[in-house]
């Protein structure tokens, strides 16, 4: 059976993101390698190769997958159009973090199934079913429409991670060489855990696995990472540190096997700051750089979403990255509720730290979180297209360019001049040029967004929904 697995690109209107990074889609690999054994299977990168409908053309599949975050919604619907609309018969099935929170965002007629949780092994048992002929009821995690209502079944909250297989990266080999963070490039990425212990309102991430923080052993890990031929690797784990004599375990098997390759992980400030002696096994093996969310500049900001970290956290952590010259790729919440003096105090205090790189991320409600239940009645808009935290949903206190002034001067001055330069130095000289025009765009696009407000149709998942008077057949037979 042919099966096509896309990785959506972000919306037009959306800023950041696919923008200043790329990681490799691995969770269409996972799912692949479930399949690809018997099947044959293709991804499609869509922020790389853009003309899906040649690819349907050539490939003509007969079932058609796409993953999505909150800001892919409509576009994976209009994507699924497309397919149904050239390749009527084919099975199309979504899935990823936004069809497990919010699977009723895609109840739609160019839409059969939807997989919610840890899809590769109900993906597989959807592909035998569907060459069978037969219906989908009971799989795990599998939901359909049945109307306007959802059929549902529900997934496993706790999966073994060492049962999956090795995710199949031979089938991104003509896009491996664009996958970077920064100046890490090309880039690989591999998980070693799933979930959180921790129960920030801001994060859905801690609610996918039931709040346990479920973990691979270190002796399978190195054999998957002894497989990957990137120098550079990302541990695309919700947070990397948690369990830290497992990771010192990990560590230390790196070093026997004899892997040599440069790494960046999560971890939160307080983990750094009671893990010295970890980070320095880690520096030692090859950890270049942490992306630690420092989150806010004040420490009353924290007890707002539930974050048990602190400024003396933030500080500790950055003076232990420091010490062991790791890179850190610090990442600031900016409240929508901000005035003009709070983003001074807050530029004042990111100059404090002398910091390489900084992130803003504006506070956003994600569907799925604590933090979106409180607030959902406030929000501006509720098209998924805007939840990029780049644009704000939520309503501000000082007029939309004003915030927008304030948060590009945030940007642009958070930064010492030398500081940027000494970052920009550890590219390549290849790299460079590239760089700077995403910098530039970045800036022009960020300082505009309020724009973006009074050009854009607040588009809604329910207006999508609405997109046809086609009726939605049941899929369980």
């Amino acid at each position: 059976m042919r099966i096509l697995l896309i990785q959506p690109a972000k919306p037009p209107v959306s800023i950041g993101g696919d923008d200043v990074f790329l990681f490799e889609p691995l969770a269409l690999e996972y799912i692949a390698a479930g399949v690809s054994g018997a099947h044959d299977v293709k991804i499609l990168d869509m922020r790389l190769e853009s003309d899906l409908q040649s690819v349907l053309q050539r490939f003509a599949p007969q079932v058609v997958g796409v993953t999505s975050y909150t800001i892919h919604v409509n576009v994976v619907r209009k994507l699924f159009a497309q397919v149904k609309q050239t390749i009527p018969q084919a099975l199309t099935v979504v899935g990823g973090h936004h069809a497990t929170v919010m699977p009723e965002d895609f109840i739609s007629p160019y839409i059969d199934l939807i997989v919610k949780g840890e899809g590769v092994f109900a993906f597989s048992e959807i592909v035998e079913r569907f060459g069978r002929a037969e219906g989908f009821t009971g799989i795990p995690g599998v939901a359909f429409a049945d109307g306007e209502a959802l059929v549902n079944s529900a997934p496993d909250a706790a999966i073994d991670l060492d049962s999956l297989p090795f995710p199949d990266r031979t089938l991104t080999t003509k896009y491996r060489k664009h996958y970077y963070s920064q100046w890490m490039k090309p880039l690989a990425s591999i998980r070693t855990s799933k979930g959180c212990p921790y129960r920030c309102s801001f994060c859905a991430l801690w609610k996918l696995t039931g709040g346990r923080y479920l973990k691979r052993t270190p002796e399978n890990i190195v054999r998957e990472l002894s497989g990957i031929d990137e120098e550079y690797v990302f541990f695309a784990d919700d947070e990397s540190l948690v369990d830290a004599p497992r990771m010192k375990k990990l560590a230390l098997l790196i070093e026997q096997a004899g892997i040599h390759k440069q790494y960046f992980l999560y971890a939160r400030s307080d983990t750094i700051a009671r893990n010295h002696e970890l980070l320095s096994l880690w520096k030692r093996i090859g950890l270049k750089k942490v992306f630690v969310g420092l989150e806010f500049f004040r420490d009353t900001d924290f007890e707002v979403v539930g974050k048990s970290t602190s400024i003396a956290d933030n500080e500790k952590a950055m003076e232990i990255l420091n010490e062991l010259d790791i890179e850190p790729y610090a990442s600031f919440i900016v409240r929508p509720d901000l005035l003009k003096e709070d983003f001074a105090a807050f530029r004042r205090y990111c100059r404090s730290l002398a910091l390489g790189f900084i992130g803003f991320a504006v506070l956003t409600p994600l569907p799925g979180t604590d933090l979106y239940e409180q607030s959902k009645e406030q929000l501006i808009t509720s098209n998924c297209d805007y939840f990029d935290f780049i644009h704000t949903v939520l309503p501000t206190k000082l007029s939309l360019k004003e915030f927008y002034d304030e948060y590009y001067r945030l940007y642009r001055q958070a930064l010492s001049p030398t500081r940027a330069l000494a970052q920009l130095s550890r590219y390549r000289l290849s790299d460079i040029p590239g760089t700077l025009i995403k910098s530039y765009r970045f800036y022009n696009r960020l300082r505009r967004a309020y724009r973006d407000y009074e050009a854009a149709s607040p588009v809604t998942p329910e207006d999508t929904r609405r997109e046809t008077g086609l009726a939605i057949g049941k899929k369980s037979a």
